[in-house]
């Protein structure tokens, strides 16, 4: 049979948005929590939780554990955002089709928001109670502290927040993505693996994996921010271009950058072939996603 992405999809973004709804609360104080869940529900395309879902399915992990680090993962995620559209960052007007929550809530409510869903990620990995074995819990928290912080996505905010109206060339700007946006896609990958044992070579070809993802994502990103509208996007068209950052479609021209994307893509669904697990379809499903996606 075919596989189908959006069946297998299906089902598990409606785990996954379930326990965000009932995991990010609406009564924390004075309005945070309905900032904290704007932020977060009804919106973005959850790739973060499917990578970490799938890949914890491809090595039979722990089901309870593989949907809190989907939802930490994405927790963090969408913290990244709120903080990057913020004015002292990116001073973005849209996020997911709407206004961002700066906008709509307020500086300072946002940055609360932010760091509230940042600890809140982290709280998810740790249950009270939870059969989640302790040393799994450990290592989901290490991996996703490593992704978030400054060897990962904010050590590439830096870099990306330092270049502007700076040249890069190829090897500087790869090193910038894989921090700020490779990490944390990594890091999902390499979390659901974490929900099982599967062994030192496995590991490595997921890892291989995860990362040619995540650079295929900021190149067609790249691609995208000058190919298509605001409106399909559902963020700001061409900001990258109207500040003066570096991009992959400024460093190697739009037809090059189109030309890498497939190759990252090559690489990745290589890399599954040589893990040698039994089912790799959603992941090499997603791979195809990231690099065909029109948003």
């Amino acid at each position: 049979m075919t596989f189908s992405l959006s069946s297998w999809s299906a089902g598990r973004l409606e785990r996954v948005e379930q326990a965000l709804s009932q995991w990010v609360p609406a009564d924390a104080p004075a309005g945070l929590g309905e900032a904290m869940r704007y932020a977060v529900l009804d919106g973005g395309k959850r790739l973060r939780p499917l990578l970490a879902l799938a890949a914890a399915e491809s090595v039979g992990g722990h089901e309870e554990a593989a949907l809190r680090a989907a939802c930490a993962v994405e927790l963090i995620h969408a913290y990244s955002l709120v903080h990057d559209d913020m004015p002292c960052m990116d001073d973005d007007v849209l996020r997911r089709g709407k206004p961002t929550v700066h906008v709509k809530f307020g500086e300072a409510q946002a940055l609360l928001a932010g760091d509230a869903l940042q600890a809140l990620a982290f709280e998810l990995l740790a249950p009270a109670g939870s059969s989640i074995p302790p040393a799994v819990q450990a290592t989901l928290t290490r991996l996703l502290a490593r992704a978030a912080g400054h060897a990962g996505m904010a050590g590439g905010q830096a870099i990306d927040l330092a270049s502007v109206g700076r040249k890069l060339d190829e090897q500087s700007l790869r090193r910038m993505h894989r921090l700020k946006t490779g990490a944390l896609l990594q890091a999902s990958v390499m979390m659901g693996a974490a929900c099982a044992a599967p062994g030192e070579a496995v590991e490595s070809a997921l890892a291989d994996y995860a990362w040619a993802v995540g650079l295929a994502f900021q190149v067609v990103d790249d691609i995208l921010d000058v190919t298509a509208d605001s409106a399909t996007l559902g963020k700001t068209a061409g900001k990258d271009a109207a500040n003066d950052k570096p991009t992959y479609v400024s460093v190697l021209g739009l037809e090059r950058s189109r030309e890498h994307a497939r190759e990252l893509l090559q690489q990745a669904l290589d890399a599954l072939s040589r893990s040698a697990l039994a089912d790799v379809q959603a992941l090499a499903a997603l791979a195809r996603m990231v690099v065909n996606r029109d948003n």
